[in-house]
């Protein structure tokens, strides 16, 4: 994947940057005059993204974040998704086209599923709302910034949060905390939103995406699949009975240990030196 480079002038810079490091993956929403929020074309082209992180073995670890300092995302772009959906304009363009032929994109580019076992950090500046704060919901660790901020918005413009948000709020924060957060639909601070365990860490703005990487680098030094499959069991046992969870767990751990990382990772213990995962 090549690392992006600073287009010719005249040259539109694109909607979402896509850059690789040592198996770390950053993907950066780049609409930053929109507050990154999503059009058709960032839509069609985050859930493409997310599908080729997901088949690509040489990525250990996803960090996604937004261009600039003002905000990570603040959902639907009001003046070109939401009436494109609603068929208060026609489709205009390619993006346009595709996505009114598989409004599921909107789902992926969301990560509103259950199969994506790639793990995710998000790195948050700013505003993370609407569908920006879905799109937080649905990745596994967060950085943000001391002073960013975040909401479910949707109950005030008469809609409802429905890109993952209701189904996946309730099961990281507490229920009333969650009922506040979309039934008011104000916004929450940065540290509101740690004390309930939405984010990890908060750090000052300009340390945010450095944080992000080192916990990306800690990560990208462990066994990829080791990783993906606990995260797949994670994901799918949730909520579950403990003996169905148990099942799934133990099923994860068969492929897990019937693997070449999981005899490298006790072999460089005992022979004193770093492990070399590849993910087989």
């Amino acid at each position: 994947m090549p690392h992006p480079t600073t287009p010719p002038v005249g040259v539109q810079e694109p909607v979402l940057r896509v850059q690789m490091d040592e198996g770390i993956a950053t993907l950066t929403l780049n609409r930053p005059a929109k507050l990154n929020s999503l059009d058709p074309e960032l839509v069609c082209r985050l859930a493409d993204a997310w599908e080729q992180m997901a088949a690509d073995p040489a990525v250990r670890v996803v960090i996604v974040t937004g261009a600039g300092d003002r905000a990570f995302c603040t959902g639907a772009d009001l003046g070109r998704l939401i009436p494109l959906f609603t068929g208060a304009r026609p489709a205009q363009d390619e993006w346009d086209q595709r996505l009114q032929a598989d409004p599921r994109l909107l789902d992926k580019a969301l990560l509103r599923r259950t199969d994506y076992t790639v793990p995710v950090i998000a790195a948050v500046r700013g505003f993370a709302l609407a569908g920006g704060m879905e799109l937080l919901l649905g990745t596994d660790l967060r950085i943000a910034a001391e002073d960013s901020e975040f909401g479910l918005t949707e109950v005030t413009r008469g809609i409802i949060p429905a890109g993952g948000g209701l189904a996946r709020l309730a099961r990281q924060v507490p229920w009333a905390k969650a009922a506040e957060i979309v039934l008011v639909g104000d916004r929450i601070s940065a540290q509101s939103a740690a004390e309930m365990g939405l984010v990890n860490r908060l750090v000052p703005s300009v340390h945010v995406l450095d944080e992000a990487m080192q916990l990306a680098r800690r990560m990208a030094r462990n066994g990829p699949l080791a990783m993906r499959k606990a995260k797949e069991v994670m994901v799918s046992s949730n909520g579950l009975p403990f003996d169905e969870a148990y099942r799934i767990e133990s099923r994860a751990a068969g492929v897990v240990m019937a693997s070449a990382d999981a005899m490298e990772g006790p072999r460089a213990f005992i022979e004193k030196r770093s492990p070399h995962f590849t993910g087989t």
